[in-house]
């Protein structure tokens, strides 16, 4: 499958491991780096969507999304884990809890470009699913850099694979393929923010950590079982 993300923030808070530990399947480990796991919230938009070969089909190929994630490790292969990924395009959300077996959330979202900023909006719809909302304007205020090989830029956003844990089955790891981040320091002005709340995750009461990339294409390959 082929994506074309745009206008993504990464904000990042620093978090201890034993406030996350029970809240990631065993099978995985928690990544650390200098011993701290970190969690991000991450809001975008996707557009160009469609499986390879193929042309993008009307109405599922354009859409916000907004993620909630961690860092972990198995055999050796760093990847994401993610608590959450709300969407707006409920035929998406299906198609993902199906295929990909992701916590896809359905939402109430918009995503506008005024001049240099962001303004972004997420209020989650799913039936059954605990209530969070992402209110919030950011933008870019530094030219693009790429990450430091060793870096803590690098190791937040360089990541090539996601996981999931289907109870019963085991561990499945899905593989993405990007060029490096083009990132940009970037500031955020969040009036609402309830979205790792909805996790029993507890933020730090400090800013995060923020980065901000105009566009990156993304290849997903299926899922494959690896434990």
């Amino acid at each position: 499958m082929a994506q074309t993300w745009h206008d993504l923030l990464f904000a990042h808070w620093p978090v201890e491991a034993g406030a996350l530990r029970q809240l990631v399947p065993m099978e995985l480990s928690l990544d650390t780096f200098e011993g701290r796991c970190w969690v991000g919230i991450a809001p975008f938009h996707m557009s160009h969507i469609h499986a390879h070969g193929l042309p993008p089909l009307p109405g599922l190929s354009r859409f916000p999304e907004l993620n909630v994630r961690t860092y972990v490790t198995l055999h050796g292969i760093p990847g994401v884990y993610f608590f959450s990924l709300d969407a707006s395009n409920p035929i998406a959300v299906v198609i993902a809890r199906t295929v990909f077996h992701l916590p896809y959330f359905n939402a109430v979202m918009s995503s506008e470009h005024v001049d240099d900023t962001i303004h972004y909006y997420s209020r989650r719809t799913h039936r059954g699913a605990p209530p969070a909302e992402f209110k919030a304007i950011y933008r870019p205020i530094a030219p693009i850099t790429f990450a430091q090989h060793g870096s803590l830029e690098q190791w937040l956003t360089e990541r090539y694979c996601l996981y999931t844990v289907m109870p019963g089955e085991g561990v499945y790891r899905g593989d993405i393929h990007h060029v490096q981040w083009p990132l940009q320091p970037a500031e955020l002005e969040a009036s609402k923010d309830t979205m790792a709340n909805s996790h029993a995750i507890r933020l730090p009461e400090i800013p995060p950590l923020l980065h901000y990339a105009k566009r990156q294409e993304v290849l997903i390959w299926p899922l494959k079982h690896v434990l």
